[in-house]
């Protein structure tokens, strides 16, 4: 019990700043938090030496010549947009309340719009870039509301915050693991969208390279799609030059073929995305196996 009192403990005052931030500008706009809470995080990136150092590896995996100047740039850059998406996430509310900041384009968003018509599920795929949940609240606003797969938060405080902010995005939000992929594949089977960040290291996945790199890389998306025939549609919330505005793309469904090779198609999409801007992913994610 004693043990259980530290750890709680713990947890709650590893909450604190991100509770105080979250406090401290709550009657500013909500461009203006998150821009706040984005400069704070772009700050500990460039000052805690452990964030330095691990963002520095993965990027020289990717960009072996970067200069060192140029990385502590794009290092201060994933900080400011990741520390933005963050607070949005946790103000989902207020976040999806501006349909008009979401420019949407693609031929993906007529292709879940027809499976919806017929009574047909589908399932988006992403990564951590740019704003990600801008997907769900472009689909929300359709009608097409589009439940989640997420990691479980070890803070309890955290936790709460997260799972309140990504249910705002839709429902279900189904937790990673044997229980979630039963839940996952009967809401499917329902008629259900659900979208998916396929960029994290899976250790039971396929080795399918991403930015030319082996990543262990989850099949399952595929796999169910081609099971049920459904759409796979990679789907991206690029953040505008000004930081509140969003370019939602979603891409044409990856074509039928199996499960192998439309997880390459879905690692390719995303690594273009990141390429293109690279300030825009979450680096940190430990992608790569040996990471």
């Amino acid at each position: 019990m004693i043990s259980d009192f530290f750890a709680s403990l713990w947890q709650r005052a590893q909450y604190i700043p991100l509770w105080s931030a979250l406090s401290a500008t709550r009657l500013r706009s909500l461009d203006h938090r998150a821009r706040l809470f984005g400069g704070m995080v772009g700050l500990a990136m460039r000052w805690f030496p452990p964030a330095r150092w691990r963002f520095d590896k993965e990027v020289l995996r990717v960009f072996p010549d970067m200069p060192r100047g140029q990385r502590a740039a794009l290092r201060r850059e994933m900080g400011r947009n990741m520390g933005r998406t963050l607070f949005e996430i946790l103000r989902s509310a207020e976040f999806q309340s501006r349909p008009d900041r979401f420019h949407v384009s693609g031929p993906g968003l007529a292709a879940l719009e027809e499976a919806r018509a017929v009574g047909k599920g589908a399932i988006i795929v992403s990564g951590h870039f740019g704003q990600w949940d801008a997907v769900r609240a472009v689909l929300k606003a359709r009608g097409m509301e589009t439940g989640a797969v997420y990691r479980k938060q070890k803070n309890r405080f955290y936790q709460r915050g997260f799972l309140a902010g990504i249910e705002q995005g839709g429902r279900p939000v189904i937790a990673t693991g044997r229980s979630g992929t039963m839940e996952l594949v009967r809401h499917l089977r329902k008629g259900g969208f659900l979208a998916i960040l396929l960029d994290e290291k899976y250790a039971e996945g396929a080795t399918v390279p991403f930015l030319d790199l082996p990543a262990l890389t989850s099949t399952a998306p595929a796999a169910l799609a081609l099971k049920y025939g459904l759409p796979l549609v990679p789907a991206y919330g690029t953040r505008r030059p000004d930081g509140s505005e969003f370019a939602v793309d979603f891409e044409a469904p990856i074509p039928h073929s199996d499960a192998l090779t439309m997880t390459q198609a879905v690692n390719d999409s995303l690594a273009a995305r990141v390429l293109e801007n690279p300030g825009q992913w979450y680096w940190l994610l430990r992608r790569w196996e040996g990471a």
